[in-house]
This record gives C-alpha cells, sequence and structure tokens, in this order.
C-alpha cells in the first residue's frame, strides 16, 4: 500500500467564510464535496462509564451536517475507502497501532407484487426494522483490521462470533423503528483485538451530532458578542446527527508502560482509481485527517488545507508558520479592536498546545512536534456530575486538551487559547509571558446542557437537548426523520381514515 500518496489537489478559488468553527464539517475545499470521507470530531478520553476506567473510548465522527430526514438513502460510509484511527505511543510523529474500518454493502433488492410483477423498491426499508435486518433493503457491514509494525489482524466479533460487524440503519423515523436506542444498542459489539488481554468494544452507527457551535453568527464576521453570555446563542447543531466510529480498548494495549502519554488522529485513504462496482483497488491516497478539533479551520491557511488533509504528522514542519504566526488573532483585532489584542510572535504557547503536549500534562517523554490530539492515560477520568466544559483551562485535568470528551467546549477553548490566554503557561507568546487579553472570556455564545441527563444545566439559549450519554458509545442517540419537529422533537402521528 502507498500510504499517504502525496498528490496535487485543485484548489477551488471561489471565497470562503473569514472564519469557519464547525469543527472540522466540510473545512477544506476538496473534502467540502465528499462528506463520506470528511471526519468532523475526534474524541479521545478515558472512559468515565462507571466500572470502566481502565479503558480508553476513540470516536472518530464522520459525514456532517446530517439531516435526520435525509432519506431514501440516508448516510452510508463509503465502500472504497479505509477509515483509520492512529495511535502513537512513543513521541513519534508516527502511527504505531492503526484501527482500519472497511465497509461493505448487501443489497437485497426487495420487491413487491406491482400488478402481476416483482418490482424493487426504492426505499432502504420495506416494513418495521429489527436487530436482525428485517425488512431492512441495504445493510451495512464492516471488518475491522489492527496494524502493529506493518502486521495486520483482524480483528473478532467476540459477541456474535466471526469477523463481520454490523452497523444499524439510521434512523429513519419512529414508524419504522419505535424504539432506535434498544435498536442500536445490538449493535455495540464485544471485540477480541489481537496482542490484547481483555476485550474491548466498537460501535459504527448514527449518533446525535455532539458539536456545539454558534455558526450563523460566526460565519457573518463573527456577529455576536465575543466576551458575552456563554449560552446566549442557540447551537447551529442541534437538529444534525453524524456517523459514529467508536471503539473502547484497555489503555493497557495502546501503551508501552514507559510512557502514559499517547497521541491519536483519525484518516482516510481511498483508491487513486476505484473501479465501479470492485472491491479496493490501490494505490492509496489519503483524503482527509483530523487530531486536534479546529485546526485545519482556526490555523491552517486556505491555500494549504487540502494540503494538510492528504499529508501525515511526519510532514507537519511545513505547516509551522500557522501555528508560530496565527492568522486568527489577527482577523479578530480586525473586527473587535482592543477587545481582542494580538499576542506577540512566535506563539510557542500554540506550538506546545498543538504540536507537543503541555509539559506536565500531556506531553510525552521523547516528543516529536506534531499535530495529533494527546492524552495522559494516567490521569483519572471525571465523572459526568463534576466534568468542566472547559477542561484543563476550567481546572479539570481530564479534559481539551489533554484528548477531548464530548462535553468539551473546544470552540471557547480554542478561542482563549488562540487570544493569549496560555501565553507563559504553556510556552511564551514572543516576549510576553503572560496573557495579553488578560483572561478575556471569549466565547460564540453556544454551549451544551451538560455531560449527562443528570447534570443538565439549562440556561438562556440552551437546548436540553444538547447532553450526552454516560455510558458507552457516549454520544446520543440520532434524531428521527420522523416525526420531525423542533429538534426532533416528536409530534403526533396523523390518523389516516377510510
Amino acid at each position: 500500500m502507498n500510504r499517504p500518496a502525496r498528490y496535487a489537489l485543485a484548489l477551488a478559488a471561489a471565497s470562503v467564510p473569514l472564519l469557519s468553527f464547525a469543527s472540522s464539517h466540510r473545512e477544506a475545499p476538496f473534502i467540502a464535496g465528499l462528506p463520506k470521507l470528511d471526519a468532523t470530531d475526534l474524541y479521545l478520553f478515558r472512559s468515565y462509564e462507571p466500572g470502566r476506567s481502565d479503558y480508553l473510548t476513540i470516536i472518530a465522527n464522520y459525514i456532517p451536517f446530517q439531516n435526520p430526514y435525509g432519506g431514501p438513502n440516508f448516510y452510508p460510509l463509503d465502500t472504497h475507502a479505509i477509515y483509520e484511527i492512529n495511535i502513537s505511543n512513543d513521541g513519534r510523529a508516527g502511527p504505531d497501532i492503526s484501527f482500519h474500518f472497511r465497509f461493505s454493502n448487501m443489497q437485497k433488492n426487495l420487491a413487491v407484487d406491482a400488478g402481476g410483477t416483482s418490482i424493487p423498491i426504492p426505499l432502504i426499508n420495506i416494513g418495521t426494522v429489527d436487530q436482525n435486518g428485517k425488512n431492512v433493503n441495504v445493510e451495512q457491514m464492516y471488518i475491522l483490521k489492527v496494524v502493529r509494525k506493518g502486521s495486520s489482524q483482524l480483528v473478532g466479533n467476540a459477541t456474535i462470533g466471526g469477523t463481520t460487524f454490523y452497523r444499524p440503519v439510521d434512523n429513519i423515523g419512529q414508524k419504522s423503528i419505535s424504539d432506535y436506542a434498544s435498536y442500536a444498542n445490538n449493535f455495540i459489539y464485544d471485540v477480541s483485538i489481537p496482542g490484547c488481554s481483555a476485550p474491548g468494544r466498537v460501535f459504527v452507527g448514527q449518533r446525535k451530532d455532539g458539536f456545539v457551535a454558534n455558526l450563523g453568527e460566526v460565519f457573518d464576521l463573527v456577529n455576536t458578542n465575543p466576551v458575552g453570555p456563554r449560552d446566549a446563542e442557540p447551537n447551529s447543531l442541534s437538529d444534525q446527527n453524524v456517523t459514529s466510529l467508536a471503539l473502547e480498548v484497555p489503555i493497557s494495549c495502546l501503551t508501552t508502560g514507559k510512557d502514559p502519554v499517547i497521541g491519536a488522529w483519525t484518516t482516510v485513504i481511498v483508491p487513486k482509481t476505484p473501479q465501479p462496482g470492485s472491491d479496493f483497488h490501490g494505490p492509496y491516497t489519503q483524503v482527509s485527517r483530523l487530531g486536534n478539533p479546529l485546526v485545519c479551520e482556526l490555523v491552517i491557511g486556505l491555500p494549504d488545507k487540502d494540503r494538510f488533509n492528504s499529508s501525515g504528522p511526519d510532514d507537519d514542519s511545513q505547516f509551522l508558520k500557522y501555528v508560530t504566526n496565527p492568522t486568527l488573532p489577527v482577523l479578530l483585532n480586525v473586527l473587535f479592536g482592543n477587545a481582542a489584542m494580538v499576542p506577540q510572535t512566535p506563539r510557542n504557547d500554540l506550538v506546545t498546545v498543538f504540536l507537543t503536549g503541555i509539559k506536565g500534562i500531556n506531553q510525552p517523554m521523547n516528543v516529536e512536534p506534531a499535530e495529533m490530539m494527546r492524552l495522559n492515560t494516567s490521569i483519572d477520568p471525571t465523572a459526568p456530575s463534576s466534568q468542566n466544559d472547559l477542561g484543563v483551562m476550567g481546572g479539570d485535568k481530564a479534559g481539551y486538551p489533554n484528548g477531548r470528551r464530548p462535553f468539551d467546549d473546544v470552540v471557547d477553548i480554542s478561542l482563549r487559547a488562540a487570544e493569549g490566554a496560555l501565553c507563559g503557561v504553556a510556552g511564551s507568546c514572543g516576549s510576553e509571558t503572560s496573557d495579553p487579553n488578560n483572561g478575556a472570556p471569549y466565547t460564540d455564545g453556544a454551549k451544551a446542557a451538560g455531560a449527562d441527563s443528570g447534570s443538565l444545566h439549562v440556561a438562556g439559549a440552551i437546548n436540553p437537548a444538547d447532553t450526552y450519554l454516560d455510558t458507552f458509545p457516549y454520544l446520543n442517540t440520532p434524531l428521527p426523520g420522523s416525526p420531525n419537529g423542533p429538534n426532533g422533537v416528536s409530534k403526533t402521528p396523523p390518523t389516516m381514515t377510510p
């Protein structure tokens, strides 16, 4: 496999919004046209489900902006692509362990008798759906491989046997699947990972999008108060779903025992010349990459966004100028003047946040600077009721940028870091050794309701539906296509009379 092939992408000449905060939803010109391959968010944290603290949860989300009613085909993953979750456990800018997901479709061509002729139906289901695939016209299944130092082995399905896994049908609606949460739970599998002494878990399927952001005002030249209340603006993604590739793996399987810090990023590779209706064809090329949230949006300049997505962490020196001399503080200063002072350069604090990890928190012993999400697995997880959505900045060391949990408000954290909140803490900002904005509480005005349903904090424009599960796979049940009232709130189903 030629991985990753470096190739020239045609860069779009069309104008783009000044700032983009949609995590990694449609963040670069090329990937915006390939939603099945577009990584939207990566989560990396010690499991906080009771009794699972010795496990690590990794969630890679794909296919942004899924309208719940987006039928008739809904949102399958690409059967020609290989979706990868990569782990570095020795500080190097390269993977030591990777998990590869490869998908295939089973098309049943269900038909009905139309006037004495058997005619295939145009829909994804022909009746109510159950966990065994009853009445489902197209089922998607996958295999999972673990790759170490070039050695590739299939992961076993310890729940049903064999090496094949199935993903649930997307949440078509309550008439097709009356209890989607229970239905989807049947697709959480125990897995036997070669080289691991204990089983892990896997789930692939649709979830409610956990990213929270005030997109409309932000895209309109940040048409909001950047130091206003954190709960004053609605979450633009409250009514959207996403597709999650979720893994739970014993920590002992991912660390060397010498250093508790690991790094992670997700990538997608595709064959350069896929043949319709055929199996995979190499060589492969990388088209999507995501480690820390918002890097491609807020840090990498437009001319290099596609190049960043096709590159590996070992080539990140070519993007160093975007970290040491970031444009976002300059743009905010243009918009808001002295309300957003520009920290001096070079921004060694951002080098620490994005490339090396913060010393004493999540920096590996023998670190090679590279953009990836880093997690210190020796830091205990925080229970949902005690999680602070500002993570390390809020005094909660189990949160972003030490890994990332679903509840972490990465927009506010990243805004504050970009404006110098960690100057002198994570590294100097030019000659400055303290925050030039004196701890200004920068925000996009949107925040989640809580880390789970038991920790709800509803005020201002917060949507109480914007919360999470406290068990694997942590992201909430996806919104149904029907009934599809505001943000998926059910309406009374219609009745039919003769």
